[in-house]
């Protein structure tokens, strides 16, 4: 809302308040001010000029020789190429040293012609042409014919104005209009405010407007209250040049005097106006109703407008003539013909203005205001105001009486506040006088209830205020948030600091990153269907879905990181980015609910997966694809950092959404017992064809039992002294036996004296039997005390290859 301070004056004084300054207190009472413009871009030295001849440029076609009294000694000859010059025109002249944005007058020559100044037009003093009537966007400025000669262009046009530029947000929609501002600047201020009272000005022929028409309303709840009154004899010419300036001030373009009008008091009041020929309209009447299936209008911009069953149209007997609250209609404007109209005042509601101004994407003015609510106690002074107006201005006779249907008696909210809650709020230690007199500067009136409680009136022009509590910002924001006293914050502090799972995350995203593996983020809102892809650690589970899903793709909360994982995969590749590590930390959702009624079960989970090469192909090199095992590390990377490296098992498994003979499930053996950690493998081919992937591995671990488990406190081990003894050893078991299991044997076993036992080597085939592996390992001994010999070696090794033969029946290879 573009605020006028010259505008402003007219309901408060402001003498000796700086545009900026007032500014400021505006904004800091809450209402933010975007910036001040000031309408004289630099002007000086420019009057008004009357044009007594126009002859040709003896040497140019283009140029034309004018002598021009602009109030000085003596006539000014000037050389102007403006093609819509012509003598007996009153128009702005710069004189010899006037400045102008960018340019300063001098006395020059044109053609050999002297020329004592310049005929200027709208854009050289500054203005925006485009809010000027149409016949004056080209060439210089015409001014009115009862200018006075010599007087000094920024008082004619009214540039010696700032404009406020006030962001309102929508509470405050009381500031949509000149009045509301008034009211504002005021109460920050501190004045008397004087408003117009254009009940007392409005003059009446005795012929009674309902003899010439009437009005209905089909239905109140779209429309409380509609009003109209009628005025004859009006005369369609262009508007003061005064309301001209404060319209364009405003960034609204004038256009004529009935228009004007209804424009002025829109800004004035916030309460929109439309006017209609009343020579136009069919049958006398004017209905507010909604409109029927299929019906058309052409509405003022000259587009033709297909209408549905809710939305609020204005009609005459016979059809549509404006859609309410949001644009006349073309069949029933105000023209150069026009003599009678009909002009309306109304309180249509918000919520159909808005739904029927965004489906047709036709916003205005009058619109803007509606939706937010406009007063519902200005209808009728801003009707009585504009007719006063069009009568002054536009030579109309304003028949008796107002015809209206609807009401307008609204009461206003009465708000009881407690003082001493107040000031417990406030933290202020504010007197019953001191709120009251701040009320007062609101223009709410307020009186005593019981003891140290206050009933304030709102005024209808506050629709925001609703509760004790808004009162109170009203206080706090007048009596100025910067006196109010401070308050130490008292009470225990504690340092800040992660906790151990979040500590934990962010530990393992950095060893994944570390590692090679990018993060990635996927939706917590997946497809229904993809529920059902990995239901191995949420088995028995039921997904929640979304009350308001934004659309069926995204309408249940994920139950496992999979599927988004698979989703970006593809949307890479289809990218042309084949070689993918990327890992999720992210949280899984489940409840054992059909229909939702508790809080659902969250779990925090990791996601991964390797699809691609592990390294781009080179000259010397092949590209090597990825594979299981290479997932399988990294899982063992991360349990051997969590200090977990002995107690995690993979046993193999065929989880559903897995290769069958491809995958694995993931063990913890912990003090609790053993737990289900999570899932490891390739994706199951049909998934992978389904998706457009090549072979991809993925995993997904709990984290929340690693939690409890991780030991990540660094433990000093030192040096070894005295040297180790090295046995391999290469058994053949059935192939279905795990590894696993034999390592575990082999450490149980070996006890102390055994310092670690790694496989390197695994061999099927060739002279072994069908259904039998062998098994190479490598078992590293040592003492901490001594060094060992070859009898205390060979008893505990010993004891290993009894153990794997008695619990595997292993053999050794020879």
């Amino acid at each position: 809302m573009k605020v006028s301070t010259g505008w402003l004056a007219d309901y408060i004084s402001l003498e000796d308040v700086i545009a900026e300054e007032l500014a400021d207190k505006i904004t800091d009472a809450g209402i933010e001010i975007d910036g001040v413009e000031r309408r004289n871009k630099g002007l000086s030295g420019i009057v008004t000029g009357f044009v007594k001849s126009k002859e040709k440029h003896p040497d140019a076609d283009k140029l034309n020789v004018c002598i021009v009294d602009a109030g000085q000694e003596e006539d000014l000859q000037i050389v102007c190429g403006a093609k819509n010059v012509a003598a007996g025109q009153k128009v702005p002249v710069a004189l010899v040293g006037a400045k102008l944005p960018g340019l300063e007058i001098k006395k020059a020559k044109l053609r050999g012609v002297v020329s004592q100044g310049m005929i200027c037009s709208a854009k050289e003093l500054g203005l925006n042409d485009k809010l000027l009537p149409k016949e004056l966007q080209e060439g210089i400025l015409v001014l009115p014919e009862d200018t006075e000669i010599g007087q000094d262009i920024t008082k004619v046009l009214g540039l010696n104005d700032e404009i406020l530029e006030f962001d309102l947000t929508p509470n405050r929609s009381d500031c949509l209009s000149m009045i509301g501002a008034a009211y504002e600047t005021s109460a920050i201020l501190g004045r008397e405010l004087s408003l117009p009272n254009p009940g007392r000005d409005i003059i009446e022929i005795a012929v009674p407007a309902s003899d010439a028409i009437s009005v209905s309303i089909e239905n109140e709840e779209h429309c409380k209250h509609y009003a109209v009154r009628y005025i004859a004899g009006v005369k369609p010419a262009p508007s003061p040049l005064w309301m001209q300036n404060r319209l364009m001030a405003a960034g609204v373009r004038p256009i004529n005097n009935i228009v004007d009008i209804t424009n002025y008091v829109m800004l004035e009041y916030g309460q929109p106006l439309h006017a209609f020929d009343a020579d136009r309209l069919e049958g006398g009447t004017l209905g507010v109703r909604l409109a029927r299936e299929g019906e058309l209008l052409t509405t003022l911009d000259g587009q033709e407008r297909k209408l549905e069953p809710h939305m609020l149209v204005i009609a005459d007997a016979a059809k549509a003539v404006a859609l309410a609250g949001v644009m006349g209609g073309l069949n029933s404007e105000v023209t150069d013909q026009t003599v009678n109209i009909v002009l309306e005042s109304a309180r249509f509601d918000g919520g159909t203005i808005r739904k029927t101004s965004r489906q047709l994407g036709l916003r205005s003015e009058a619109s803007l205001r509606f939706e937010k609510e406009v007063d519902p106690r200005s209808v009728i002074p801003a009707l009585n105001r504009a007719a006063s107006l069009l009568s002054t201005y536009a030579g109309g006779s304003v028949h008796e009486g107002i015809i209206q249907a609807g009401t307008d008696e609204v009461q206003e909210r009465v708000i009881k506040l407690s003082l001493d809650k107040l000031n417990r709020r406030l933290g202020t230690d504010l007197s019953l006088l001191e709120v009251k007199t701040l009320f007062a500067r609101l223009h709410f009136s307020c009186g005593d209830a019981e003891q140290g409680m206050i009933e304030v009136s709102v005024p209808t022009r506050r629709g925001d205020i609703s509760w004790d509590v808004d009162l109170f910002e009203e206080i706090a924001r007048l009596y100025g948030y910067d006196n109010i006293p401070t308050t130490p914050i008292e009470g225990p502090t504690t340092p800040g600091g992660l906790t151990g799972p979040q500590a934990l995350r962010r530990a393992l995203r950095k060893l994944l990153a570390d590692g090679g593996y990018q993060e990635v983020l996927g939706y917590s809102f997946i497809q229904p269907e993809q529920t059902a892809l990995f239901p191995a650690l949420t088995e028995g589970g039921v997904a929640v879905k979304l009350a308001m899903p934004m659309s069926e793709e995204r309408s249940v909360l994920r139950t496992s990181l999979l599927p988004q994982l698979l989703d970006i995969a593809q949307y890479n590749l289809n990218r042309r980015q084949s070689d993918l590590a990327l890992f999720e930390i992210g949280t899984v959702f489940v409840t054992d609910e059909e229909q939702l009624t508790r809080q659902p079960c969250e779990f925090q989970t990791l996601g991964l997966l390797l699809t691609g090469s592990k390294a781009a192909k080179q000259w010397n090199v092949a590209a090597e694809p990825v594979d299981f095992f290479d997932l399988k590390g990294a899982l063992e990377s991360v349990f051997a950092y969590l200090g977990l490296e002995n107690a995690v098992v993979f046993e193999g498994d065929s989880p559903q959404g897995y290769h069958p003979g491809r995958s694995a499930s993931v063990y913890l053996n912990g003090e609790g017992g053993r737990v289900k950690l999570g899932t490891i493998g390739q994706i199951h081919p049909d998934l992978q064809r389904k998706q457009d992937l090549e072979d991809t591995y993925a995993a997904e671990i709990l984290l929340s039992p690693l939690y409890e488990a991780a030991r990540t406190s660094l433990q000093y081990s030192e040096l070894p002294r005295f040297p180790g003894m090295e046995r391999d050893i290469a058994v053949v078991v059935d192939s279905e036996v795990p590894v696993s299991r034999l390592l575990d044997a082999i450490r149980e076993q070996g006890g102390s004296l055994l310092q670690s036992a790694q496989v390197f080597d695994v061999y099927t085939g060739g002279k072994l039997e069908s259904g039998k592996k062998s098994i190479a390992i490598s078992l590293l001994y040592r003492h901490t005390e001594h060094t060992l010999t070859d009898e205390e070696v060979s008893e505990v090794h010993d004891k290993v290859l009894a153990a794997l033969q008695q619990s595997f029946g292993a053999n050794l290879r020879k």
